[in-house]
């Protein structure tokens, strides 16, 4: 799986849920401009306690780039192993709630993790949040069960999303303004060696030694980050907030993600009784996604509403064909779990070369140009994987129109943060940040639900459960593909509405 915004100068803007975090956290949500030099001086020779790695805050770096390094890796080796997983399990038709149960989880864990930092401080939910995944790797890695596995990533993701506002409470918390950005940046810095180094890894797990270890490998690995953090963790100030959750955030988020899952779960179904799930999960959804999000975001109302639009358009249909990119690589290509993993891992380095290209100064006046071209590299490169579906063409075609693909996520997504910031008043800032970050949340559970559906109802759920032999259903991946490029195509549309009409 590629990156999560790898190197986005807004990064912090992810952590946002609704508004729920606390002021402190809200310093680091604000170091939105390029780290200066003397920040990035990470080591320092001077004074021991003024730099990120010196004394006095290196236990507390390095254990939270080893907890988001390893959060980074899992997802990234979740890819390599779930074809090998799915067929596994006799689950190939639930492949896609594989992925979408995670986020479906984790949207309404950020909001409770960012009330819960609010009232008791981060330790609190960044422990839980750690221990939840953990739970979470271990149910997948045990499960009999296609269910179970699909029921561990959804554990998986309420850690994920508890962790990953906590620890940004925990950079506005204990480090001052001016290392917040070079904190920031090994965030971002993370993300880049479990990227390249994650399928390899995954992938020979689960050829040599099998696709469970993948999961319960981790959990032990989380450890020794915890025990580095829990001093300084511990030495933070108490909150300064007492006030009491607030209840009506969390019910949103909650009746969200509640009607995600049942709309997923019909959508597996495909039957005349389905339709009651259905329709429960979009009363429940609709009216609190309207509450959630700016109004005139789903008619692309020029401007913030456009721009929010937007990021769940370009998150969800990429990630939402990248999910089946190996599984088609190994059912209807023959390559192994390692060699269809690798096949993502220039996406997200060209995703990283993207955000960095949006961020130069002299690109900054057409910055809606950069990102309507991010969004046609995209459809792209999601149309280009449909050649891989024929026999003739090389498989190595996938590498090279992923390369493309994040190439366009990168200035697409970044893009995004910076102009969301440039739209907001200060006062908003956090609030729309968090409706960016619903966005993206609900075109992952949104679109990847939708990717799952049509593989389904074009024959995926065929493809025979066994790890050696191939299964040819090219109609099914096709659908798939032709969807999401559609997707994006539109999203180049949306770039058109980007810019605010002027008075």
């Amino acid at each position: 799986m590629t990156p999560r915004d790898p190197l986005d100068v807004g990064a912090a803007d992810a952590a946002v849920t609704d508004g729920a975090l606390p002021p402190q956290a809200a310093a680091a949500s604000a170091a939105h401009s390029e780290p200066a030099a003397g920040d990035l001086d990470l080591a320092g020779d001077g004074d021991a306690g003024g730099t990120v790695l010196g004394r006095r805050y290196r236990a507390l770096t390095l254990g939270i780039v080893s907890v988001v390094s390893l959060i980074a890796f899992e997802a990234s080796a979740v890819n390599t192993a779930m074809p090998v997983a799915a067929r596994a399990l006799d689950g190939v038709e639930l492949y896609a709630y594989a992925f979408s149960a995670y986020f479906t989880a984790s949207l309404f864990a950020m909001a409770l993790s960012g009330e819960w930092c609010d009232r008791k401080g981060p330790l609190a939910p960044l422990f839980a949040g750690i221990a939840a995944f953990a739970a979470g790797l271990l149910v997948a890695g045990s499960a009999q069960r296609m269910w179970m596995f699909v029921g561990g990533r959804a554990v998986q993701g309420i850690g994920g999303g508890l962790v990953i506002v906590a620890l940004y409470v925990v950079v506005g918390r204990a480090y001052p303004q001016r290392l917040q950005p070079a904190v920031l940046a090994s965030f971002s810095a993370a993300w880049v060696l479990p990227v390249i180094v994650g399928p390899l890894a995954a992938g020979t797990v689960t050829e040599h030694v099998g696709w469970r270890w993948v999961f319960l490998a981790i959990p032990v690995l989380v450890l020794p980050p915890l025990a580095v953090m829990l001093p300084a963790l511990r030495a933070l100030p108490p909150s300064e907030l007492s006030a009491g959750m607030d209840r009506r955030r969390i019910l949103l988020a909650l009746a969200v993600a509640v009607g995600a899952g049942l709309l997923q779960y019909a959508g597996q179904d495909l039957s005349w009784l389905s339709l009651v799930p259905a329709a429960a999960g979009l009363a429940l959804l609709v009216p609190c996604v309207l509450r959630l999000l700016p109004k005139g975001t789903f008619r692309a109302a020029r401007g913030l509403p456009s721009v929010i639009l937007l990021r769940g358009v370009a998150a969800g249909s990429f990630l939402g064909a990248e999910s089946f990119v190996p599984l088609m690589l190994v059912t209807q290509r023959g390559l192994s779990a390692t060699a269809a993993g690798l096949c993502l891992t220039g996406g997200g380095l060209t995703w990283a070369l993207g955000s960095y290209t949006q961020s130069r100064p002299r690109l900054e006046p057409h910055r809606e140009r950069l990102m309507g071209l991010g969004m046609l590299l995209m459809a792209v490169s999601i149309a280009m994987v449909l050649l891989a579906l024929t026999d003739s063409v090389p498989a190595w075609i996938v590498a090279v129109a992923w390369v493309i693909g994040g190439y366009g996520m990168g200035l697409t997504i970044s893009s995004g943060s910076v102009l969301l910031l440039k739209l907001s008043r200060p006062e908003d800032a956090g609030s729309n940040s968090a409706s960016l970050q619903v966005s993206d949340a609900l075109g992952n559970i949104t679109l990847v639900g939708l990717s799952g559906v049509l593989f389904v109802t074009f024959g995926g759920g065929e493809i025979a459960p066994t790890s050696t032999a191939a299964t040819h259903q090219p109609a099914a991946f096709g659908a798939v593909y032709v969807a999401m490029a559609a997707v994006a195509l539109a999203g180049v549309w949306v770039t058109t509405r980007l810019r605010p009409v002027t008075v």
